[in-house]
């Protein structure tokens, strides 16, 4: 079931007070999760990132996606700039989903394209009942 992924705050989204909680989240990526018959699939918006900007891991039944982009260096020979407004600074995050038991971790795959993290997280093949047979003991 879908309900069984579920978001798990970071830890500074925990240690924030109320006031700074709520601008934190705004700079959190959106994030739109769906359950196929096979999987779920997580697609993520990154606008400016490409996949050497992210990081995933996968450790203990929660993946983890985490934006590693570091701030260019402003050239230091080049006559400094100073911004009347300046919001597209760097895009730092971490979510961390805790996965279904269902998910089979081993397969987990991903792909980036137009800004949009695509990470595909297939479904353990159900084990079907079977009769066991009972022997006559001696």
């Amino acid at each position: 079931m879908m309900n069984d992924l579920i978001f798990m705050n970071d830890v500074m989204n925990g240690l924030l007070g109320s006031g700074s909680c709520a601008r934190y989240s705004q700079s959190l990526p959106s994030v739109d999760v769906r359950e196929t018959k096979d999987a779920y699939v997580l697609d993520m918006d990154l606008p400016g990132l490409d996949e050497k900007d992210v990081e995933l891991t996968l450790e203990k039944g929660n993946l983890t996606i985490a934006s590693v982009k570091k701030e260019q260096a402003e050239n230091k020979t080049a006559e400094k700039t100073e911004y009347l407004i300046r919001e597209r600074k760097n895009l730092n995050f971490s979510r961390r989903f805790a996965l279904p038991e269902n998910v089979d971790s081993e397969n987990v795959s991903a792909a980036f394209k137009n800004g949009v993290l695509t990470v595909t997280l297939p479904k353990k093949a159900e084990e079907k009942a079977r009769k066991i047979n009972i022997s006559t003991a001696a």
